[in-house]
Formats: structure tokens, C-alpha cells, sequence
């Protein structure tokens, strides 16, 4: 939220947030009052008003002079001039100017009740921007977080944005979630475990061992294997094998070679004769998730789409997806 109202400051004037909210902008400031050099405007001004649209920084006074806090000595605006009336002399050097610059209590600028105005609306916006993106998240489905993560109030407090569990995942499961998703832009660049192109290696508990806050915890590989990130769920309606168009066997045997064993066959769509016996060697085995095994590493659904979305086209996302919230993972409370 805070992120959107620096952003809707931006319509009070450029660079809004740069030169009267940044402390960084602040001490630039203080610093250009010991500056030897300035910008200066020479009789040659013909006021055409190119330097003030160049500059970005609302440095020019409606007089053309300068306002020297604000200028960050860019020299766009002599760039701009066509009669070439801006030069960046000496501060002392007052040949020829186009007239004094006024003091400071001169210039015209954003009066207190504006600056508070502005604030608030831009945080208005905000808040109502936000608002919109969380109900525009399909479903408000719940964010998927790194195995070990705390419980989701305690998770956003402790994550401190820092990124070290991303870069140091060594398969890219993790990415920082973005405006969409439950909460709007309130988990904003927090960690997310995103399961369409990778999954989480069971031979690996590095984003536990990396979080500086405690955020995830640092679990010990064994038991970071037991903890539930999620809960995969086979959609019955694109399927392949629950539809009983093609076999594939690709979840299940994806989980097995991670040692999970959480998917299991099912005959599914098995004929029947007339005295309602099933007709041998009819059916399809179809995938079903064993729920108390599943800990949601995503491996499943990052194959499934690998296969059948991204190379054979059977499909077009995931047929089966790895599901977060109450009773789909442990994610206790910090005591």
C-alpha cells in the first residue's frame, strides 16, 4: 500500500516523491547550497518554456531562473534551450544574467494544505487500488509458501522482502509474488511457490537455512520433507486419463522418483457386460492423490504442464495443481 500511494503522489508534480518526501533527495539539496557552480539564464532567454518541460526535477522558477535546491545540475534543460540562454558557470560569475534569482520565499510552490491533500489522496488511491487487486485475484486463492513458512500474519510481519530464499533456490520454484493473489499488494515481493515450470527438491532445505528473520523456518531436511507447503489436487475435467481420452502416468511416476509415493492408480471407466460384471482389460488407470502423504512440492504439476501443456499441447495449463490453505499445509504460529 505504501508502494502505491509513493505512486499516486506522482500527480501532484514529477518526481514527486524525489524531491519532497526522499531523505536522499533531501540531503542532494542540502548539498547543492555548496555547490561552486550553478545554473544560470542569460538575457538571451526568449521564455519559450522548453527548459521548464525538460526538467524534471521542477527546478526552473516561473521566471525561468533557477531554484537551486532542486536542480541536480543535469543540464537537460541547456540541452533544451534553442537561443543556448543556459550555461552552468561559476556561482559568482554574474555576466549577463537574465536577472537575479528570487529568494526562496519568492517561489511558488505546493502549500501545506495541498502537500496534505495530495497525501491523502494518493492514499485513497492506493487503498482503493489495492482493494481491486485483491478482488480481482481469481478465487482470492491463497498464496503457496516456502516449506517451513510461519503462519501467514506472522509470515508477512517476519518477511522482510529480502529475496535470499529466491536467489538461493536452486530450482526457481520461488519467485516474488506480485500485486494478484490473496491479500492484494499487502505480500508484495514476498516469496511464492510458483510450481508451472519447477518444483521443490526433496534433497534440498536451503531457503529455511537462508531467512534471516525466521520467517521460514530452518528446518532439518528430514523434517522439512514432512511439512505440508500445499495440497496437490487432479482437475477431473482435463485430466487426460479422468477423462478417458489418453493413459498418463506422468504424476505418478514424478512422484515416486521424489519418494513422496503420494499418487496412486484408480480404473477408471471400466465397461461393463449385461449382467453388470466388469468387462476385463477395460479402463484407465487414473491418477488420485493420497492426501496424507502429499506435501505439496509441485513436482507433479510442473511435469504435467512440461508434457502435456508446453510440448504435446494435449492441454492448456496444469491438470493437476498444487492447492494452498486450511487443512492443505502446516504452517504453525511462532511462539
Amino acid at each position: 500500500a505504501l508502494f502505491l500511494a509513493a505512486l499516486g503522489l506522482g500527480v501532484l508534480g514529477r518526481r514527486f516523491w524525489c524531491r519532497c518526501i526522499c531523505p536522499s533527495g533531501a540531503i542532494f539539496s542540502v548539498a547543492n547550497f555548496l555547490r561552486l557552480t550553478s545554473r544560470q539564464v542569460t538575457s538571451e532567454c526568449i521564455e519559450c518554456g522548453r527548459c521548464t518541460s525538460a526538467c524534471t526535477f521542477d527546478a526552473i522558477d516561473s521566471d525561468f531562473t533557477t531554484h537551486g535546491p532542486d536542480c541536480t545540475f543535469c543540464q537537460t534543460c541547456g540541452a533544451a534551450c534553442p537561443t543556448r540562454a543556459i550555461r552552468f558557470a561559476g556561482r559568482w560569475d554574474r555576466t549577463d544574467l537574465k536577472g537575479p534569482e528570487p529568494p526562496d520565499h519568492a517561489r511558488t510552490g505546493l502549500s501545506r494544505r495541498g502537500f496534505i491533500a495530495g497525501g491523502l489522496a494518493g492514499a485513497g488511491v492506493a487503498l482503493g487500488v489495492d482493494r481491486v487487486l485483491a478482488a480481482a485475484s481469481p478465487g482470492g486463492a491463497p498464496t503457496i509458501r516456502p516449506p517451513g513458512s510461519l503462519a501467514e500474519e506472522q509470515f508477512g510481519q517476519l518477511c522482510v522482502r529480502c529475496g535470499e530464499c529466491i536467489n538461493a533456490c536452486p530450482t526457481g520454484v520461488l519467485t516474488p509474488k506480485g500485486f494478484f493473489g490473496s491479500g492484494g499488494s499487502g505480500g508484495l515481493w514476498t516469496p511464492r511457490v510458483d510450481a508451472d515450470f519447477s518444483g521443490c527438491d526433496p534433497k534440498c532445505n536451503i531457503c529455511g537455512q537462508v531467512c534471516p528473520t525466521g520467517a521460514i523456518r530452518a528446518l532439518a531436511l528430514e523434517a522439512k520433507n514432512k511439512v505440508r507447503m500445499g495440497l496437490a489436487v487432479v482437475n477431473e475435467k482435463t485430466c487426460l486419463p479422468w477423462l478417458g481420452t489418453k493413459e498418463c502416468e506422468l504424476c505418478v511416476l514424478t512422484c515416486t522418483d521424489m519418494g513422496f509415493n503420494a499418487i496412486e492408480y484408480r480404473l477408471m471407466h471400466v465397461e461393463l457386460d449385461e449382467m453388470e460384471m466388469p468387462i476385463e482389460y477395460t479402463g484407465m488407470l487414473a491418477p488420485f492423490v493420497l492426501e496424507d502423504k502429499c506435501v505439496g512440492c509441485g513436482n507433479c504439476q510442473a511435469r504435467c504442464r512440461a508434457i502435456n501443456v508446453d510440448e504435446e499441447h494435449f492441454l492448456t495449463e496444469s491438470a493437476i495443481i498444487i492447492e494452498a490453505g486450511p487443512g492443505k499445509e502446516d504452517r504453525p504460529n511462532r511462539a
